[in-house]
């Protein structure tokens, strides 16, 4: 496996070599390298020694025009054509750059599977709230509970600087998304003749409820979150009410469902782990939601480095609003032909099922943007310790807020040849961020009201 120079010396080398959950203060002048090495988030600020991975200089410029209703987000780098394309033909030339699922999606869908690989672009960018919090939570942010929480952090990134595989996870479980945002995206579940339907989905999301203070106690409350099927008919209506909790062991997720069948509201308490993710046909864990999401606590957490991997970037492509959802969803996989990718730095995160725990993933293998900490890639690993499942997230910047998210992600079956796809918006309305939104709009007596309307 190859490294990048930060790892290899040092405090957090040799946090690395001993493999645990070490705890060493961050003190301040470590914390001093953000915004001048290191990238206000922490990442590398230098390119790689071989050029192909070009120096942060501060990512996409926040643009009020970056969204058109018509088109979608205008494409920062459409003028960019490809360096080369990977197959199964030439996969093992590149074997350096590429996860174990990526070989194996290029094995298993010999001929039709490529990855294009375009110039690296190291688009992220925040606003400069986000980075004036992960100043301060580099010295006072800490893991509790055996890193199944967090405390004495602010708004997101509590670990720009981080020693643990744990810390790496809650970066991208409390990234920024913006403080309160709408979002509607299209569902499918493929069959192996290439046949399906799309789902239709509404999500509200209530972020940062305390203000984006976590010093105090705000009950544990990490954000809000509803969900509504507006289609098709025969799921339309379903809705789902989950509060986040920080600390997930200490007190579960909190989760209501609604049928509109039943015309009730009630607990959902199975709605965590390995339970099947919405209108997913099995395809995805509950946990597989954004790429990984809930609590960690079914699984060792192992911080293995960086890596210099070509993954799935700057999709804007994809996000594009002339795609018809026909464009994209083929049998087997996405349509590469629309898919970009780049090489960038990424963080290595193995977790491994703990003793004596349940869950469908005996293993999986995380790769996580550093300039960002969205996870990009993910291998599942079943319970033989087969190869099972390719996770890929199509993220952009936003850059109309500045923030990174995806506009659609997929979990790849490599032994059933199915998969799911989500989180795409090509025929939907556009997002709305910065909505009115309290957390009295997210009770199980507001679903209720709102659900019978």
């Amino acid at each position: 496996m190859k490294t990048s120079g930060l790892l290899g010396t040092g405090l957090l080398g040799a946090l690395l070599l001993a493999g645990g959950l070490a705890q060493a203060q961050v003190d301040a002048g470590q914390a001093a390298r953000l915004g001048q090495d290191l990238t206000p988030l922490g990442a590398e600020r230098a390119g790689n020694a071989a050029g192909s991975i070009p120096a942060w200089d501060g990512g996409l410029a926040r643009d009020a025009a970056a969204f058109d209703a018509a088109a979608g987000y205008r494409d920062p780098f459409a003028a960019d054509q490809p360096l080369f394309s990977i197959s199964a033909a030439n996969a093992e030339q590149y074997r350096e750059q590429l996860s174990p699922g990526q070989l194996a999606m290029l094995q298993r869908f010999a001929g039709s599977w490529t990855l294009k690989v375009y110039p690296t672009r190291r688009s992220a960018s925040y606003p400069d709230k986000v980075y004036a919090a992960a100043k301060a939570n580099a010295t006072s942010a800490r893991l509790i509970d055996n890193g199944n929480g967090i405390a004495d952090f602010k708004l997101a990134t509590p670990f720009p600087l981080p020693q643990s595989g744990l810390e790496v996870l809650w970066n991208h479980l409390v990234r920024y998304r913006g403080d309160s945002v709408k979002r509607y995206y299209a569902q499918a579940v493929p069959q192996a003749s290439g046949d399906y339907f799309m789902t239709k989905i509404e999500d509200l999301f209530l972020f940062n409820p305390a203000a984006g203070d976590y010093s105090q106690d705000n009950g544990n409350v990490l954000f809000y979150f509803r969900q509504s099927v507006l289609a098709p008919a025969r799921l339309a209506g379903t809705e789902l009410l989950v509060h986040e909790t920080v600390n997930q062991v200490k007190e579960p997720r909190l989760a209501w469902l609604y049928a509109a069948g039943q015309r009730r509201v009630r607990r959902a308490p199975n709605v965590a782990y390995d339970s099947p993710g919405t209108s997913s046909d099995g395809m995805r864990t509950t946990d597989n939601f954004d790429m990984f999401s809930g609590a960690p606590d079914k699984y060792d957490w192992q911080l293995l480095g960086k890596r210099e991997l070509y993954v799935p970037y700057n999709n804007y492509r994809l996000a594009a609003k002339n795609n018809k959802y026909s464009d994209i969803v083929q049998r087997g996989h996405v349509n590469p032909e629309l898919l970009r990718y780049e090489l960038h730095r990424v963080w290595h995160v193995r977790a491994t099922l703990k003793a004596g725990m349940r869950h469908q993933y005996k293993r999986r293998d995380l790769y996580f943007d550093e300039d960002s900490y969205q996870i990009l890639l993910v291998d599942h690993y079943d319970n033989r310790d087969t190869l099972w499942r390719v996770g890929e997230s199509y993220s952009i910047n936003l850059y109309d807020q500045p923030l990174v998210w995806t506009k659609g992600d997929a979990v790849y079956d490599l032994i059933g040849g199915r998969y799911v796809i989500g989180i795409l918006a090509n025929e939907e309305p556009a997002d709305q961020f910065d909505i009115a939104l309290t957390p009295s709009d997210f009770t199980p007596a507001q679903l209720r009201r709102d659900s019978r309307r």
